[in-house]
């Protein structure tokens, strides 16, 4: 794999107050255009922050449903070229019709999960039906609220990126961040997969609101049970509840909403 650029930078920047102005500094991240591309045909462009590539490519292709296995991904390349970075990736034959069945064309911005879908039928497509039995208590849930601060190390310099994070037995086994809240999700999932995690048996905790693609990517990866920092759409709230997901909201370090399929969450 080629160096990839820099997650974060220092910018001159003017602080100006009622009674002042002073020159000084701050930390910004990184955002570089990073293309998906299977069989050396672009398949998205997105605007992400250059880290866990890797997680991103394979996370991207399970939540997009272009692939159920990341076994199904036989080559993976990340090159990082003047204008950005391609994830080259190629895929087992049987995969090559369904890859086209769903095309993204267009580059999309930062955090901006549906860009170039050709179809109202592919941007609305039903989650996949959760059957999980998996619960956590509400205490486990304010300690992983608590925690996730301390795992956004990118965050606490920039204060401009997302985070996902998986938490298990009272602990976050993986936590990726990135400038879009639908790449944090991608890479996390693409985490998961790596290690042979199981989605199924943990909480996603998000800095983000949750929308109707987040619902969708994380019933792609089987987790049931979400929890988000900010507040759902009623769209998200309609397809978790048709597909069996626990969504809590509005949560905090000492309170949350719970919305859909509360029986999984010991209060």
């Amino acid at each position: 794999m080629t160096e990839l650029p820099s997650t974060r930078l220092t910018m001159p920047r003017r602080l100006v107050t009622h009674e002042s102005v002073a020159c000084g500094v701050r930390i910004v991240p990184e955002e570089t255009a990073v293309a998906m591309t299977f069989g050396r045909t672009t398949y998205a462009v997105m605007m992400a922050t250059p880290a866990d590539i890797e997680d991103f490519a394979m996370g991207f292709s399970l939540t997009e449903r272009i692939i159920e296995d990341i076994a199904e991904i036989t080559e993976l390349e990340i090159v990082s070229l003047p204008q950005g970075i391609e994830a080259r990736m190629s895929l087992s034959s049987n995969r090559d019709a369904q890859l086209f069945s769903r095309r993204r064309r267009l580059t999309g911005p930062a955090g901006c999960g549906l860009c170039g879908i050709e179809s109202l039928e592919a941007a609305v497509a039903p989650p996949l039906t959760l059957t999980s039995l998996g619960r956590v208590s509400k205490q486990a849930i304010f300690r992983a609220l608590g925690c996730l601060r301390e795992k956004q190390k990118l965050n606490a310099e920039t204060h401009a990126v997302h985070a996902a994070g998986f938490w298990l037995d009272d602990e976050f086994l993986a936590v990726r961040e990135d400038v879009g809240r639908h790449n944090a999700l991608d890479k996390l999932a693409g985490a998961l997969a790596r290690t042979k995690t199981a989605a199924s048996s943990g909480v996603l905790v998000l800095s983000s609101r949750l929308s109707i693609e987040l619902v969708q990517k994380a019933s792609s990866i089987g987790c049931p049970i979400i929890v988000a920092v900010s507040a759902p759409t009623a769209f998200a709230l309609r397809a978790a509840e048709e597909c069996g997901m626990t969504v809590a909201a509005i949560a905090r370090s000492d309170s949350l909403e719970v919305f859909t399929h509360a029986d999984r969450i010991e209060v």
